[in-house]
């Protein structure tokens, strides 16, 4: 049986996040995107000084995940100012949860998305929210699995194409 685990990251991961982002990302919106605005929003997002600052935040954290030793995902969460579609008390924002190509169907998905969910009730944060590219159908439907519900949408802009996200929350405090 596979090893899994999940752990906080620290500020000494940032080089492995920046190359795991970076990664992930690519292989999850690289064919749908042209490489210039690939390539213009990955090395702004996902420079390790970037992601030692997103890992100093006091308002959010980053757990990544490890297989048999391996890293094959990661989720990033942030407690900072929602967007007013966003209607629960306490939010907390889902920045980004991502799996390696050749790790999708392992549970990691689900694994992290449990560990988010746990450590944001912990946390005393009453509602979860994450904006989702609309082309993004498998991402949608994942999180309609675990209770998300649409409320809205934003812009995201890959370097110079302003995207359409829907903007989607879950509600901590009621089971299921």
């Amino acid at each position: 049986m596979p090893d899994l685990s999940i752990r906080l990251a620290t500020i000494a991961d940032a080089e492995l996040l920046s190359e795991l982002a970076a990664r992930t990302f690519s292989e999850t919106f690289g064919s749908d995107n042209t490489a210039e605005n690939m390539s213009l929003y990955m090395s702004a997002a996902f420079n390790p000084l970037k992601q030692t600052a997103e890992l100093s935040d006091p308002n959010g954290w980053v757990k990544i995940a490890e297989l048999d030793g391996d890293v094959t995902g990661y989720a990033m969460m942030n407690a900072g100012a929602a967007p007013a579609e966003i209607t629960g008390g306490n939010p907390i924002e889902l920045v980004r949860l991502y799996v390696t190509q050749e790790s999708i169907g392992r549970g990691i998905g689900a694994a992290l998305m449990t560990d988010c969910i746990d450590e944001a009730k912990k946390r005393c944060f009453d509602t979860l929210w994450l904006g989702v590219w609309e082309h993004n159908y498998r991402a949608q439907s994942f999180y309609r699995k675990w209770g998300f519900v649409e409320v809205g949408t934003h812009n995201f802009q890959l370097g110079d194409d302003a995207q359409k996200d829907f903007l989607m929350q879950k509600d901590l405090t009621v089971s299921a």
